[in-house]
């Protein structure tokens, strides 16, 4: 069965359920698993039951994505009889299908938060359809909650409506509190799900070559219908593509690719009907609203590309992951739409139980810049307090209204938006490139930046890995620019357009075609929002330092500087560190700002930050622009090799060093203290600090533990290290400290009067009563102790004592060779119980010595 009738399809099932709550309740969860309907006729119930009113009310259904956006809107138009724009209409960024006519629209979620700015009743709109929200993405959880409030304050009769295939309903029915909660439970398949029968480990064989087999083995035993294979980009599409299209089982068979980055006619080719069995490679974009008919098949990657914005390092990454469980059915579900179907999985079931259950939202992953100003400027004055679904982290807000009051676009004490910040929401792109546009009025390049503005939207026109053949010739044409990878990007366009955007002449460059063609529109439309803000659109080319200054205003927070001539190595402001793209022109210059500032996964799966789209600057252009983030300070650095501390005077622009210059004489304070730190370390040696030093420590230590009346203060590990810092003051060398005096600052811890009392309660020597002397031996973990000779004890009767008298001391009693007889600290015991059997052994061997 290649398809069904609109009227065949389940979500009909809860058609009077679904107008019957509508009319009631104003808040509904619907709930439908995947190809059941809901995209295409939740919209077409509401408008055919009147439940839109009756002055031209229309119906909005937020996408997540733009191409079933389009698609969507194209369906429906059909089935509907109409054409595309008059009842039924979609607006995408940067593109409006839509009219005054419009009933039901499908819009991307961004759009309609732009549209309350302009419109904050939202008059005309009768109803709103989140649709696929499990997904998550950030401008549906900001646009819901956003309805929420005009719904409350001042649209009751505003209808709300949430669908999604696979959702925990439970916190969505109490967040939309009160709700109806509608359940279509649809006529899917069954589905056979398959898994390897091995982990994939560290990933040797390619996904394009596990998805290759597992065609063959599908085909092999007799599946039917088409195949729907997941990858996760555009280039493992391409490969997943040839791989299958050279296995002997797709003869018969069409091939086709389906993602974002394909011309309009090769996405409609890829969900067309055909008389042929055909095999579609795609982006999740086929995993929700995008039902492809006849898919009896699926195979399952596993992966896709996610975007997530690291707030605490300001660096966004979009590598591969695994997807979680809840998508994983979601594709599954796309093989059991019109009869029973198979999924092979192309990870083993162990490694699905250790998958997430659920994706993580993209509020919780994504940069929010663009979102605060947004919410901003729609009277949201405290985004911490806003009404979110699930709050982000707070490190990710304070990035956003940081690089927000950078740019200008708030206000720096108190937070609000400032007139400039309004200006820069009349473009459609994120905040650095609004704030260039308003900038590129005053340097005279509108023009230009506008350019540059429509380049970044998209995938990057450059590809990358080229052969030496294909850089030689971009070289040639595109010229030698070593200021500004936009540069080269605008002359690349420029080539492709003079060219007709003709494949085999982009492809003798390395440009993709597709991405080329795609500017002229975006670049003519923000050419014509620039003429509507009354931005002056200059005809003459403008000069490359002024362009160059305007990417500095939306970056200056990425500016780098290379840290030698010999790597590519850099450091970024907030202390960042990063590589520079070797494809990037301005690898002659010592301080640039980076447009992207990516992780990436390297060959042997190792991460890199990489800083690409650079562009050369000029520290006389920062003084101009930023004055106010310039600051001087004076460091010091220690030379292992000259065993010296080294001085530096610094200039810094916010916290990245620019300019760095050797002092004559280094600070003595951190001159000491680095000294310092090294004899601590071990690597240089006091030689007057000695084993002397060290028991006087001690014994000042054990005196105020013993005697705590004293009040002595003790030695810690930062009171040793500050001594040791007083004994370095003064010198910058090793050869300065090495045989400095330590004896009158460590003395000097102590008045005369507290040496004098460690002198006396704690000594060094204690004379005995026989009037000998003995040296005493302090230790941390056990009591002090003296080692005396048997025959230099006789008429000592009571164990000697310091410390005030409250410590006995350990005795250890030698014989005439020097090594104890006996340890006590009870020498009446030892003469009364024990001298007589030692005197007996002893005068026996050595029978010259006294013995009494």
């Amino acid at each position: 069965m290649r398809g069904m009738d609109r009227g065949q399809l389940p979500i009909f099932e809860i058609e009077r359920a679904l107008v019957s709550e509508a009319t009631h309740c104003n808040r509904l969860v619907i709930t439908a698993p995947t190809g059941s309907g809901k995209s295409t006729q939740v919209p077409q119930m509401l408008l055919d039951h009147g439940l839109l009113g009756d002055a031209g009310g229309q119906v909005i259904i937020l996408q997540p994505r733009r191409l079933p956006t389009r698609m969507l809107a194209a369906r429906v138009a059909r089935e509907r009889g109409v054409r595309l724009g008059d009842e039924v209409g979609y607006q995408i960024r940067f593109d409006d299908i839509s009219s005054a006519r419009t009933r039901i629209k499908y819009e991307t979620e961004g759009i309609l938060l732009r549209q309350m700015l302009g419109n904050p009743r939202l008059d005309g709109v009768s109803a709103i359809i989140f649709d696929e929200f499990h997904e998550r993405h950030l401008y549906g959880d900001i646009t819901l909650a956003r309805a929420l409030d005009l719904q409350e304050k001042l649209r009751p009769d505003l209808k709300l409506i949430v669908m999604s295939a696979t959702l925990d309903v439970g916190p969505l029915e109490k967040y939309l509190s009160p709700c109806s909660v509608l359940a279509s439970q649809g006529r899917t398949y069954s589905v056979q799900v398959d898994y390897l029968a091995q982990a994939t480990g560290g990933g040797e064989t390619p996904p394009w070559e596990l998805a290759a087999q597992a065609f063959d083995q599908a085909i092999g035993e007799g599946a039917e219908g088409d195949v729907l294979v997941f990858m996760p980009g555009a280039y493992e599409i391409g490969r997943t593509v040839q791989a299958i299209g050279q296995s002997s089982r797709s003869r018969g068979f069409l091939v086709l690719p389906l993602h974002g980055e394909l011309a309009v006619a090769d996405q409609d080719a890829a969900v067309a009907r055909y008389d042929q069995r055909k095999v579609v490679v795609a982006t999740n974009v086929a995993e929700s609203s995008l039902t492809i008919d006849g898919i009896r098949v699926v195979i399952d990657s596993g992966l896709a590309r996610i975007p997530r914005f690291d707030p605490y390092r300001g660096i966004n990454t979009l590598l591969v992951e695994n997807i979680s469980r809840a998508s994983a059915d979601q594709r599954a579900g796309r093989a059991g739409r019109t009869a029973p179907g198979r999924c092979i999985r192309l990870w083993s079931e162990q490694e699905h139980r250790g998958r997430a259950p659920q994706e993580v939202p993209e509020v919780r992953r994504l940069d929010l810049a663009e979102v605060v100003l947004t919410l901003k400027a729609g009277g949201v004055k405290d985004v911490r307090a806003f009404r979110w679904f699930d709050a982000p982290e707070p490190r990710t807000l304070d990035r956003a209204e940081v690089l927000l009051r950078d740019l200008g676009a708030l206000d720096a004490k108190t937070g609000s938006v400032t007139e400039l910040g309004r200006r820069m929401l009349a473009f459609p792109v994120h905040p650095r490139y609004s704030r260039m546009l308003l900038a590129a009025n005053e340097f005279g390049c509108v023009r230009s930046v506008a350019l540059i503005a429509s380049l970044t939207q998209g995938r990057n026109m450059l590809l990358r890995r080229q052969g030496g053949e294909v850089r030689g010739d971009r070289d040639d044409l595109l010229g030698d620019e070593s200021e500004s990878d936009f540069f080269i990007l605008m002359r690349a366009w420029s080539y492709a357009e003079r060219n007709g955007f003709d494949i085999n002449k982009c492809r003798r460059l390395g440009l993709h075609a597709q991405s080329a063609r795609q500017v002229r529109p975006l670049f003519d439309y923000f050419l014509g929002i620039a003429r509507g803000q009354g931005l002056r659109i200059e005809d003459s080319a403008a000069s490359n330092e002024a362009i160059q200054q305007c990417v500095l205003t939306g970056f200056s927070d990425q500016l780098a500087r290379r840290m030698d001539k010999g790597t590519l190595r850099c450091a970024v402001v907030h202390g960042r560190k990063g590589t520079l793209a070797r494809e990037s022109v301005v690898q002659g210059s010592p301080l640039f700002v980076a447009a992207e500032i990516r992780e990436i996964e390297g060959r042997d799966r190792e991460l890199n930050v990489l800083l690409s789209l650079c562009t050369a600057v000029e520290p006389e252009w920062l003084k101009k622009l930023f004055p106010d983030d310039f600051s001087e300070r004076r460091s010091v650095e220690w030379d292992a090799e000259t065993r010296r501390v080294l001085g530096r005077r610094e200039t810094l622009f916010r916290d990245l060093v620019l300019e760095s210059r050797p002092l004559d004489q280094p600070p003595a304070d951190e001159a000491a203290a680095m000294l310092a730190e090294e004899v601590i370390k071990g690597t240089l040696v006091l030689k007057q600090w000695d084993q002397a030093v060290e028991q006087w420590i001690l014994r000042v230590n054990r005196l105020a533990d013993w005697c705590p009346d004293l009040r002595l203060p003790t030695i810690t590990d930062d009171g040793r290290q500050a001594m040791i810092q007083q004994v370095c003051l003064g010198g910058v060398s090793y050869k300065d400290i090495k045989d400095k005096d330590v004896w009158p600052v460590v003395k000097s811890w102590l008045t005369h009067a507290q040496q004098a009392m460690v002198e006396k309660y704690v000594p060094e020597r204690i004379e005995l009563s026989n009037g000998r002397r003995a040296k005493i031996a302090y230790a941390v973990d056990r009591d002090p102790s003296i080692a005396v000779k048997i025959q230099d004890l006789y008429d000592v009767v009571d164990t000697p004592r310091i410390a005030m008298g409250r410590v006995r001391l350990v005795v250890q009693i030698l014989g005439p060779n020097q090594r104890p007889v006996q340890v006590t600290q009870d020498l009446a015991n030892f003469w009364k119980e024990h001298y007589p059997r030692v005197k007996q052994e002893l005068k026996r061997k050595y029978p010259k010595h006294e013995w009494r």
